[in-house]
C-alpha cells in the first residue's frame, strides 16, 4: 500500500507495473483475502498488516465487482492508461517535445510489432508498451533469458514511457509549458 502510494507520486510507469503485479498476486491468491492474509499481509511488520489487510481488501471486492478476477486491469489501473495516453497525444500534437516525439518513433516500429504478434490491433499503444515491460519482468523474475532483438525493443520502448512518466509528473506539478 505504502509503496504503491510512493510510486504513484514518483513514477507514474512505475507504479502501474506494480500495481498490475499486485493485481496478479491476488489472483495467485484465488482473489482470496483469507490467503492472501497468511501468504502475504502475515509476512509483514505487525503494526502493517491492518491497513494491508484493508487495502488488499479492497482491491479484491474491486476485482470481483469489476469482473477481472481471471485476467484484465481494474479500472483504477485503465485510468492511468487513459490518463497517459491523453498526455501522449497532447505531447504528440505539440512542436514543443521534439525528444518526445523522436523517442515515440523510435518505439513505433516495436509497438506496431507486437501489436501484430499480440493480435491487438484495438488496444491502445500505451498499453501495449506496458504489457511488453510487464513482461519483461516477469521473464526476468523467472530467470529467462530475452533475445538480443527483443531487448532492443524493449530498450526503445523503456525509454520512450520513462520519458512519458517523465513529463506526467512534469504536467502534473505545472511545470509543462504548453504555450
Amino acid at each position: 500500500m505504502r509503496i504503491a502510494q510512493q510510486l504513484k507520486e514518483k513514477n507514474i510507469a512505475e507504479y502501474l507495473i506494480y500495481m498490475w503485479q499486485v493485481e496478479d498476486l491476488i489472483r495467485a491468491n484465488d482473489c482470496d483475502l483469507d490467503k492472501l492474509r497468511v501468504n502475504v499481509i502475515d509476512r509483514f511488520p505487525v503494526g502493517e498488516r491492518d491497513g494491508l489487510e484493508r487495502w488488499y481488501g479492497d482491491l479484491v471486492n474491486m476485482m470481483h465487482v469489476e469482473g477481472v478476477t481471471e485476467k484484465g486491469h481494474l479500472q483504477i489501473n485503465r485510468n492511468v492508461i487513459l490518463n497517459l495516453t491523453d498526455l501522449h497525444a497532447r505531447l504528440l500534437s505539440s512542436t514543443k517535445f521534439p525528444f518526445y516525439n523522436a523517442a515515440y518513433f523510435k518505439a513505433l516500429p516495436f509497438i506496431v510489432e507486437l501489436r501484430h504478434k499480440n493480435g491487438e490491433k484495438e488496444e491502445p499503444e500505451l498499453e501495449t508498451c506496458f504489457e511488453a515491460l510487464y513482461g519483461i519482468l516477469l521473464l526476468r523474475l523467472q530467470k529467462k533469458e530475452i533475445s538480443p532483438a527483443t531487448a532492443k525493443a524493449m530498450e526503445s520502448i523503456a525509454g520512450f514511457i520513462s520519458l512519458l512518466a517523465s513529463y506526467y509528473e512534469k504536467d502534473r506539478e505545472g511545470e509543462l509549458d504548453w504555450d
